[in-house]
């Protein structure tokens, strides 16, 4: 198998530590800088699916990765769910509030019409891709959208989770609907050339362990039960759940789980029954010096020897890192 990345997830392969980076298209590069001046409409830009696919291909041209990721963003599920979406420089995503009645009256057809762009993108990106490279397609978890739908921003600050959790009639609608509809689009996504499927919960977090059976574990287990049923592997970021990361992997079972960087290294490799494990780094070690991001790096390097390890960060690229800093991190890898 010359893909690396799916050597490491499905035959458990420890000869080659597989790289990639979660946000490595975006704005720490300059060449996405120059593309995203010219185009102020973040939604806009991520339905273009030539500039999409090379955005997508930006980084893998300037360093040695071995997947690439389609440029595209969660938030693209609301808007074809007829929720309106805005990107408000220094605040963030903003959304309309949502119309329930019409949200759930979405078809399949509809749903996947509007983001025909973003499949369009994936076919052009494959076409462009070595056949070596993995390419990856990714949904938002339920719960993660739940959020942003119902919350209508993010909900980093002002969110009262106790009040949130009260609309249940909205929540399991709405829930159950997008179930649904994200099986549509790993499945388009999938259709359309991708390989591998990653699952962002990035504020699954936010729940009480009493709350995670319910809003993550059982919506996140239909959907990797649904693209194991396509044969594809699936990785699972459930960011921030702390010790709950045993419960999901062994109620979840995914191909590969990414850690997030409060996650002890350690504590994972024990506690993961020989599951591929992706991701850790803090993303702020690549702001530091060349020979603290070697320290670190080496640390994860040393503690997965021997284990099915894919290296990536535990959480996304943030951009003010030096583009100096990938190329020394895959430097450090390709050395070990």
């Amino acid at each position: 198998m010359k893909d690396k990345l799916l050597r490491c997830i499905k035959q458990k392969k420890t000869d080659y530590v597989p790289i990639w980076f979660m946000r490595q298209a975006g704005r720490y590069l300059p060449e996405f800088r120059e593309i995203r001046s010219k185009n102020q409409d973040f939604l806009k830009l991520c339905f273009n699916p030539e500039l999409s696919k090379e955005i997508s291909l930006q980084p893998l041209k300037r360093f040695d990765l071995d997947a690439a990721i389609i440029f595209s963003d969660i938030l693209t599920v609301p808007h074809a769910l007829k929720q309106n979406v805005n990107f408000v420089k220094n605040e963030g995503p903003i959304l309309d509030n949502l119309n329930l009645k019409e949200t759930l009256n979405i078809t399949a057809s509809n749903f996947s019409k509007t983001l025909k762009p973003n499949y369009d993108a994936i076919k052009l990106l494959k076409k462009n891709l070595p056949e070596n490279k993995s390419l990856i397609g990714f949904i938002g978890a339920p719960w993660t959208l739940l959020v942003y739908m119902l919350h209508k921003k993010s909900p980093k600050k002002e969110m009262d989770l106790e009040k949130f959790l009260k609309n249940k009639y909205n929540l399991k609608n709405l829930m159950k609907k997008l179930v649904k509809i994200l099986c549509v689009h790993i499945d388009n996504q999938i259709n359309a050339g991708a390989n591998i499927i990653q699952i962002f919960d990035s504020w699954s977090g936010l729940l009480e362990r009493k709350d995670l059976p319910f809003y993550c574990y059982e919506p996140t287990a239909d959907l990797v039960n649904h693209i194991k049923n396509r044969k594809i592997p699936v990785i699972c970021f459930p960011r921030g759940i702390g010790e709950n990361y045993i419960d999901f992997v062994k109620i979840i079972k995914p191909d590969c789980i990414n850690i997030d960087y409060e996650v002890d290294p350690e504590w994972a490799k024990r506690n993961f029954n020989d599951i591929p494990i992706q991701g850790g780094l803090d993303p702020k070690v690549l702001l530091e010096n060349n020979e603290m991001i070697e320290k670190k790096v080496l640390k994860y390097l040393n503690i997965f020897k021997d284990y099915p390890y894919i290296f990536n960060l535990g959480h996304g690229v943030l951009p003010e890192t030096d583009p100096k800093a990938i190329s020394k991190v895959i430097e450090i890898i390709k050395k070990k």
